[in-house]
């Protein structure tokens, strides 16, 4: 177990008003992650349509900050690469609740498959081109770094996404959905969990409320903790679904394609916990955290989020079945697919350029200025081929080989 926290600082007149500050901060987060709870669940009082989407978004904001530190807290019981894949996972419950309920639709209506699917490669994309971008970017903005160093421990995810995206590949090419792929990737993710498991626990280097809370005996401390997990966890289920309806709503009046609104809006609408956490880490001068909570989200959503979706399609529909892509899904599969192997070869010597953020960031916007299927095809080809640049460098292609051998160890 690790040896923090320290002795109790002596009482200052400037650690009271940090302690004021703190527990303040504290106090706000939670009031902005209950607001919407006794608001929905209790009062259920009429709200306007702008008022209907604003407040689940402060609902998401609070949580996903009591999240962050809930996930910091975690860090003194249980290795951070656990600690990081139990908040990557809570984050993406939004996520999860929205494709689950297209898959379950899906097994009735088809059209809803084409949804399902186009939520999911909307949700894997907006991770890396926009969330682990933004991460980088905000921690050059606010620190001046130029680059983001992961721990050795953190080979583990990138490997498991290697695999997963190496067996990605596989779904454009047989245009289906089945219980095979939720087998294989679901069996990933678990060998995931059991090897992030047995990670050594250490010190944080806890600031601002976390430290606070860190002070808490230990009992107390877990208690705390786990409720830091639990709120906000349901505070994002009862969120996540009426905020992307706001957003969907007030969408429809411009017109707005529906395919293009389930693809990224509402992704972006349950992304955003995720997003907020990891800013947050890479401003408290943490981007190693903020990059790793969103490499352990990808992992989830690319392995256990794409599993589920034909296993509970085929519940609903009382059949082993699989779910058919028609060409423009089999076209999003694979540029989600190669963006992913771009980003896990940039990725794969624990270092993450300004550079790469940039490329990876313009390639994901380069997609909604070419919006046509063909010349998204060529995309994800482009993808591949500034991949297999990266690979023909010496120093990339040791650190991916090495990755390989060593990543599960």
């Amino acid at each position: 177990m690790a040896s923090f926290p320290p002795p109790s600082p002596p009482a200052t007149r400037q650690g009271t008003r940090w302690l004021v500050r703190d527990y303040a901060l504290l106090a706000v987060a939670v009031a902005l992650t209950v607001q919407w709870i006794v608001i929905h669940g209790i009062v259920r009082a009429p709200l306007g349509p702008v008022s209907s989407t604003v407040l689940p978004g402060l609902a998401i904001f609070g949580a996903a900050t009591l999240l962050s530190w809930g996930a910091e807290l975690a860090q003194l019981e249980i290795s951070q690469s656990l600690a990081l894949a139990g908040l990557a996972l809570v984050a993406v419950l939004p996520e999860y609740a929205v494709d689950m309920y297209l898959a379950w639709t899906a097994a009735k209506d088809p059209a809803y498959t084409a949804y399902a699917a186009a939520n999911m490669t909307g949700a894997n994309r907006l991770l890396i081109g926009l969330g682990w971008s933004a991460v980088l970017l905000a921690y050059w903005a606010r620190r001046g770094g130029r680059a983001i160093h992961l721990k050795p421990a953190q080979r583990l995810e990138v490997l498991a996404l290697i695999l997963a995206t190496a067996y990605a590949f596989v779904i454009p090419l047989k245009r289906t959905l089945s219980v095979v792929d939720t087998l294989v990737f679901i069996g990933l993710f678990a060998l995931y969990i059991r090897r992030a498991s047995r990670g050594h626990v250490e010190d944080p280097g806890l600031a601002g409320p976390p430290e606070r809370l860190a002070y808490l005996s230990r009992g107390w401390r877990r208690l705390v903790t786990g409720a830091l997990f639990l709120l906000p966890a349901y505070a994002i289920w009862v969120s996540a679904e009426p905020f992307a309806d706001g957003l969907l709503a007030n969408a429809r009046r411009l017109r707005i394609e529906e395919f293009i609104l389930i693809q990224w809006l509402a992704p972006l609408a349950s992304e955003a916990p995720e997003f907020i956490v990891a800013v947050i880490f890479a401003l408290r001068n943490k981007p190693e955290a903020g990059l790793g909570t969103l490499v352990s989200s990808k992992v989830n959503q690319w392995t256990l989020l794409v599993g589920l979706l034909p296993m509970v399609y085929s519940l609903s529909g009382g059949h082993l079945h699989p779910m058919v892509l028609d060409t423009r899904q089999v076209e999003e599969f694979f540029l989600t697919a190669a963006q992913s192997l771009l980003a896990l070869v940039m990725l794969a010597n624990l270092r993450f350029g300004l550079s790469e953020a940039v490329l990876l960031l313009g390639l994901f916007l380069l997609q909604f200025a070419f919006p046509t299927p063909q010349i998204r095809m060529w995309l994800g080809y482009g993808y591949l081929l500034v991949a297999a640049g990266h690979l023909a460098s010496p120093t990339f292609r040791r650190a991916f080989l090495d990755l390989l051998r060593f990543g599960w160890r």
